[in-house]
């Protein structure tokens, strides 16, 4: 959007007293971090206590400038659609509101052992969704969601899904990438990358390694399950603790490598080395891992869950497994991992079915229905009386 002569600012709260209170990302982006609660990281129970400190401070922001400074809002996720139906009102601005998450859905399809979202988000959600004057959802299926579960005004909701990077995310030398990594050439690697929490089922990797292993022993020196990522939500009670303690007690200790959150080229690079990349979730509003893997040429086993099956074309880039069955997952990521000719043919249809889904044909999306929120917000406020 920058890029296009617009003027981006994005609100986050500060996690850190190092962090300036304001800071340019790229020419036409600034980044304000907002002093909301604690110079850390806060559990999501924790975060709905500082609402109004942040929009506090959102408020302020633009109390320095004109009115009419800020020409539209895009608030992300339930608690900052808090802040922006607020801030709409105040600054006399049209609010568009990307949910990501809906607790509905989330408590709908949990995993073992994971808590469900509590009902004062639930309200939340119903409120913001009530006040947006645009609903951006990542697939049609969220869209019905929002509409069936939510109430959503139908004209009110626009299907817009993510991009990615294919300037960061592209083919590249799958050699190269597993020698920086210190992974063997040889070696046949399962790669997932995300969120360590039970939503995210990186466990159910696990499990099917190790199915694979009980099904063909003699992969027990060549199989690497590369699990990268942080804990986060409820996993942030457990984290990659409790996923070594698993390994452990399924006998693939040896063969289970753990790597913090990665960044930019470097997540890249674990795409790249990977055979197949695993995306076992047990709800998705989209998906951008499987995309941005299958832009690296890397193809893609995933969960038929969500929006995965947009993010994923099954038979042709990746497959879809339709349950989280250990013995189900280990035949789908053998029949792809351990089979060349398949595997190169759905790793250029991965990198064809992934061009699809660039940054400029979202951003082309994302202003149609900012165009789309002007409208329907300068038409209500023409109905209301002076």
């Amino acid at each position: 959007m920058a890029n296009r002569g617009i003027s981006v600012e994005v609100f986050t709260r500060a996690t850190s007293s190092e962090q300036p209170p304001v800071t340019e990302l790229v020419p036409g982006v600034l980044v304000r971090h907002v002093q909301a609660g604690p110079f850390e990281p806060l559990s999501r129970e924790e975060l709905p206590a500082q609402l109004c400190a942040f929009t506090s401070g959102v408020l302020r922001a633009e109390a320095f400038h004109e009115p009419g400074y800020y020409g539209l809002i895009h608030s992300h996720y339930w608690l900052s659609g808090q802040v922006g139906w607020l801030a709409r009102d105040r600054w006399g601005v049209p609010l568009v509101h990307t949910a990501h998450t809906l607790a509905k859905v989330k408590n709908a399809a949990l995993a073992d052992g994971d808590k469900p979202e509590p009902r004062s988000r639930v309200i939340g959600e119903e409120q913001v969704v009530s006040e947006a004057d645009c609903l951006v959802a990542n697939t049609q299926v969220e869209a019905g969601q929002l509409i069936r579960l939510y109430g959503a005004n139908p004209r009110a909701v626009h299907t817009v899904a993510p991009g990615v990077d294919l300037d960061r995310f592209r083919p590249g030398s799958r050699s190269a990438a597993r020698h920086r990594l210190g992974l063997p050439r040889d070696a046949v690697v399962l790669a997932f990358a995300g969120r360590i929490q039970p939503l995210k089922a990186p466990d159910v990797l696990l499990y099917a390694a190790a199915r694979l292993l009980e099904q063909r022993p003699e992969l027990r020196d060549r199989l690497v399950v590369l699990v990268v990522g942080g804990p986060s939500g409820s996993g942030l009670q457990t984290g990659p603790g409790m996923l070594r303690d698993l390994a452990g007690s399924l006998g693939i200790e040896r063969q289970t490598r753990f790597l913090p959150p990665q960044s930019g080229e470097r997540l890249a690079e674990v795409y790249r080395a990977a055979d197949v990349v695993a995306v076992p979730s047990y709800n998705e509003s989209f998906g951008l891992v499987a995309l941005e893997a299958q832009a690296c040429g890397t193809p893609v086993v995933a969960a038929e869950v969500g929006g995965l099956p947009v993010a994923v074309a099954h038979g042709e880039s990746g497959l879809l497994v339709p349950s989280h069955d250990a013995r189900a997952w280990a035949t789908a990521l053998a029949s792809v991992a351990l089979s060349p000719d398949r595997r190169a043919e759905f790793a250029a249809n991965a990198v064809r079915h992934a061009r699809q889904f660039s940054w400029s044909r979202t951003t082309d999306a994302l202003l149609s229905t900012y165009v789309a929120a002007s409208n329907s917000f300068s038409a209500l406020r023409s109905e209301v009386p002076a």
